[in-house]
């Protein structure tokens, strides 16, 4: 858990920071999946993004951090500072792959991306004590089982400090124990200040999380007129 001075010193980091999402419009393949998602996201805010599969979920994710292209509308990243000036280089993504190589060891992966994100928060070991594998740093990753593999990919967002997590699937292969273990995870994020987007078909146990429902073919969110109700009470978020 974070101490009180520690949070305290989060808090006036990310406290300023949103992200404002605008009609905005995705594609895959060329082909429209969807369009019109407004939402305006500021520190300590939560966004559950549901649907059935092929709704745009994964795109959606994708598109805010910056791997895929918008098709229309707008993102806008403010408040982040000197430190966080970027969308991109605000951002911890976790889509369904645990991007790790597997002949690395789990230490060596997680210090890879310690050493590429920067911002060092968590050391290697902490981050591993935090996710329940705690003396398996030496083994190489191919060597894992499923959820060891996506606990160990949840331990890489620990190691850097990122004020957005952007979560596809996040709880993927994990039992409930580890469900458990990431939800208070998610929440201490929120409570230092973080936000998090997460497309997930399971209740991930985030309380207080708005839902964006992406229903089908051309998935529509939150209208302009929501976004601007939204807007005028950014705390809500």
């Amino acid at each position: 858990m974070l101490r009180c001075n520690e949070a305290a010193i989060r808090l006036s980091m990310w406290g300023a920071m949103q992200l404002a999402v605008v009609d905005l419009a995705g594609e895959r393949g060329g082909e429209p999946i969807f369009t019109g998602i407004s939402f305006l996201l500021v520190a300590h805010g939560s966004i559950v993004v549901t649907g059935p599969n092929g709704a745009g979920k994964s795109t959606l994710l994708r598109v805010l951090a910056g791997l895929l292209p918008t098709a229309g509308g707008s993102i806008a990243w403010e408040g982040g500072g000197e430190e966080w000036p970027t969308l991109a280089g605000s951002t911890h993504y976790l889509g369904h792959s645990n991007a790790m190589k597997p002949a690395l060891t789990v230490a060596e992966n997680l210090g890879f991306w310690r050493d590429f994100h920067g911002s060092h928060r968590a050391s290697v070991v902490e981050a591993l004590d935090k996710v329940g594998l705690s003396g398996i740093g030496h083994l190489p990753f191919g060597y894992l089982s499923t959820g060891q593999k996506r606990r160990a990919s949840i331990a890489r967002l620990l190691v850097s400090r990122r004020p957005l997590w952007l979560l596809d699937e996040p709880t993927s292969g994990l039992d409930r124990a580890s469900e458990a273990r990431f939800a208070a995870l998610m929440e201490e994020h929120l409570a230092s200040g973080g936000m998090i987007v997460a497309a997930t078909h399971l209740p991930l146990g985030l309380s207080g999380a708005k839902t964006l429902e992406m229903s089908g073919r051309r998935s529509h969110g939150s209208h302009r007129e929501d976004f601007d109700a939204l807007a005028s009470a950014a705390g809500g978020f």
